[in-house]
């Protein structure tokens, strides 16, 4: 990041749970004074993704995938160590432990099965963007979520049959597709075309300096608008079944803690980077809610507690995963003197 980057974004961090507070209340009144036109929205959707959330996510996502230059992909790919750490977390360790907090905090079914959905997809999409916030390795985070979209969908399925022992569960694939073309590989190719012509024409220095820090400023809003959109889709719930939401949030929260603060302890004991080390604790903890809410719904039913349980993930993960970026951002120091993977 340039200078001039690193103090907008500052300023914007300083108050981030400002805005995260308004954009709830924004969202929930939103969706009690106006209910037929949050429902107008939602019915916007193709294959399952809502298109209001595409678009917001593309504009979220764009600068993060500009600032990538391919040519240190290859780095990241012989940079085997945090890779196979993060897969081990997303797809070892982090499914039995959803199940044993879904299990002991959730007596209810189909909430309990709806966290054991959330916890056994790891994210694919918006967790770059959080790697990039707290100043980790994106290039690196590029590599492992193009691995997790593919083991999504080699993965997902009889993981989901396991775990919730159900028997031929009927993963929506076209979503997981879908959700991976449009959340990694648009903005990726976008930001990898205009970075190529842009540079050309403009030059390295005005592409940074100037046009990237614009690109920011309506990933700001993207992401402001998102928080909206969700607490509106989601307000009569939170307001009817505040318990239920809360009960929901337990497990969510605590799988999210234990994985982050484990992955990120592994890195540190392997001596990791610090890029490298919080790129595999974002991933490590985070999960793809886009691919656990179509499953819940196909599996369980729209109305359904497990599709109400998977939709409570982002609500819960997005504060949480601002205020873990700061805390790794803080801690960057404890990894000074640390080899590189």
């Amino acid at each position: 990041m340039t200078k001039e980057t690193e103090v907008r974004l500052g300023r914007f961090e300083k108050h981030i749970y400002v805005w995260i507070a308004l954009c709830a209340v924004a969202g929930l009144l939103l969706g009690n004074i106006f209910p037929s036109f949050v429902g107008q929205l939602n019915a916007l959707n193709v294959g399952g993704v809502s298109i209001p959330i595409a678009v917001l996510m593309f504009f979220l996502m764009y600068p993060t995938m500009a600032k990538v230059k391919l040519e240190e992909l290859s780095h990241a790919v012989r940079n085997v160590g945090p890779t196979l750490t993060t897969l081990v977390a997303n797809w070892i360790i982090a499914p039995p432990l959803m199940v044993l907090l879904a299990t002991l905090f959730l007596p209810n079914p189909d909430f309990r099965a709806g966290a054991i959905l959330l916890g056994i997809s790891p994210c694919t999409g918006m967790v770059l963007f959080w790697i990039a916030f707290a100043q980790g390795n994106v290039i690196q985070g590029v590599v492992v979520t193009a691995i997790n979209a593919v083991s999504t969908l080699l993965l997902y399925a009889p993981l989901a049959a396991f775990y919730l022992g159900v028997g031929g569960v009927p993963v929506p694939f076209s979503l997981v597709i879908l959700s991976v073309l449009l959340f990694v590989g648009l903005p990726l190719l976008t930001g990898q075309v205009s970075r190529y012509f842009l540079t050309r024409h403009k030059g390295e220095q005005w592409f940074t300096e100037r046009f990237l820090p614009v690109m920011d400023r309506v990933a700001i809003v993207a992401f402001l608008g998102m928080l909206v959109l969700l607490f509106s889709s989601e307000g009569q719930v939170i307001l009817q079944q505040p318990l239920t939401v809360a009960l929901i949030a337990v497990p969510v929260l605590l799988h999210f803690v234990i994985m982050l603060a484990g992955t990120y302890l592994v890195g540190w004991v392997l001596r990791y980077r610090y890029e490298d080390a919080s790129m595999a604790a974002l991933i490590g903890s985070s999960t793809q809610f886009e691919v656990a809410v179509g499953t819940a719904i196909v599996v369980f039913g729209l109305g359904s507690g497990a599709a109400l349980a998977t939709v409570i993930g982002p609500l819960i993960e997005v504060p949480v995963m601002v205020t873990a970026t700061k805390l790794l951002k803080r801690t960057r120091s404890i990894f000074a003197g640390k080899a590189a993977a």
